[in-house]
């Protein structure tokens, strides 16, 4: 059933379900249905191009019968000026929704942080939260809206904030991957993130152990073997004591625990922890003294070829002999990789009286002896897995006789 009159605040109060439809008596295509549940919509009907169609205006409660009757009248002079509203309104919601799906925060969700975990998954979630907690405040932003001044705004927040220029520059750098993987997907059409100039770095400060620290690590090591050791001994004669079953004993084992293995591995490697950790038996060949960093445990998501000095030999051999040879190297109580050895680090340190050094400065001290042994930078780059030379070049005053013998040769 269909009512004619003019659609109002009184004939829409006055319109029952069964009525079905409105067609207002005064205005061409105009017109309200009302549901089986009693809501009633504002429409226009109109023709263009030989096609019909039913523009939806709005819904009763959200305008007015004189709101919609308004929009119905300037729709309805668009239509006369050729104008397809319907596929205008189509078009702006296919807009929106590309707007939606390309904000910083979206991108990163939906095709950036996939694409990092086909790279490398290791490393993938832990360089997205980084990026997302750094630029928090961008997340809304469209992608083509990042513009450099934004980030020249934020650097020098983050400078007042302590945060080195190094830092700084890593930040700056993933989010540039990020605009530049959308412009090679061609969500955008370009980036002008490129303008920004890197902070100026000093890496030529590389901590590394002095001999002294060297051998008091060392020395903290062993008694700290010996001490775990000597503990079991102790919670043995005290379970015999009470005819409680003993714990297997470490005094025929190389290492107490996975520490100093782990250490040594480090040091004579150069290898990063997630590395080490990661690490498993596959990997390693004895018989060509050889350890494998599978590319999808590296940073770098290239694998490499590390050759086993005389210790690591040795530690992996000993350590292999006081475990197993299956799966993973460093097991941790679960059966799984381990994940973290920091209350351990930390106190092996303190014992050591080391302070201002971290796990990863092991794998300067490996880089620096090597180019303090005269070893060339090339080689201390495919040894670190270094992606180019730059990185490797922090290394370079520590072989000052190179740049000796190279000035001689025209003395």
């Amino acid at each position: 059933m269909t009512v004619r009159a003019k659609i109002s605040a009184t004939t829409i109060k006055q319109l029952k379900p069964e009525d079905k439809r409105l067609t207002d008596t005064e205005l061409a295509g105009f017109h309200a249905r009302i549901t089986s549940d009693g809501k009633i919509h504002y429409y226009l009907y109109y023709r263009i191009n030989g096609k019909q169609v039913n523009y939806k205006l709005g819904t009763e409660g959200q305008i007015t019968p004189a709101i919609a009757r308004d929009l119905a009248k300037e729709k309805a002079g668009e239509v006369a000026k050729g104008t397809d509203v319907q596929e205008v309104k189509k078009q702006v919601r296919q807009i929106k929704k590309l707007e939606a799906m390309s904000t910083l925060g979206k991108f990163i969700e939906t095709k950036f942080e996939p694409w990092l975990f086909s790279q490398n998954p290791k490393t993938a979630k832990a360089r997205t939260d980084v990026l997302k907690a750094s630029f928090n405040h961008l997340m809304d932003y469209q992608l083509s809206d990042i513009r450099p001044h934004l980030i020249e705004q934020w650097r020098i927040e983050r400078k007042a904030k302590g945060n080195t220029n190094a830092t700084i520059n890593r930040q700056v750098t993933n989010l540039k991957s990020c605009l530049s993987r959308a412009v090679e997907w061609e969500v955008i059409d370009k980036h002008e993130l490129h303008k920004i100039k890197p902070l100026p770095e000093d890496n030529s400060k590389v901590r590394y152990l002095s001999k002294d620290e060297e051998a008091r690590l060392r020395a903290a090591m062993r008694e700290r073997d010996e001490r775990i050791k000597q503990e079991r001994d102790n919670g043995n004669l005290h379970r015999t004591e009470r005819n409680y079953e003993l714990l297997p004993s470490l005094r025929d084992k190389t290492f107490a625990d996975h520490l100093e293995p782990i250490v040594l591995l480090a040091m004579n490697t150069g290898m990063r922890r997630g590395e080490i950790l990661s690490l498993c038996w596959d990997d390693i060949s004895f018989e060509t003294k050889t350890l494998t960093v599978q590319f999808a445990n590296a940073k770098s998501g290239k694998t490499r070829h590390i050759p086993l000095n005389g210790e690591a030999y040795r530690t992996l051999q000993s350590w292999q002999a006081d475990t197993d040879n299956n799966g993973i190297v460093f097991k941790g109580s679960t059966g799984k990789a381990m994940t973290d050895i920091g209350k351990a680090w930390d106190k092996l340190l303190a014992d050591a009286g080391i302070t201002n050094f971290r796990f990863h400065d092991l794998r300067h001290h490996f880089a620096s002896k090597l180019v303090m042994a005269s070893v060339d930078l090339n080689t201390v780059r495919e040894l670190l897995g270094h992606g180019d030379l730059a990185m490797t070049l922090r290394y370079a005053h520590l072989a000052p006789e190179h740049k000796a013998a190279a000035v001689n040769l025209i003395g």
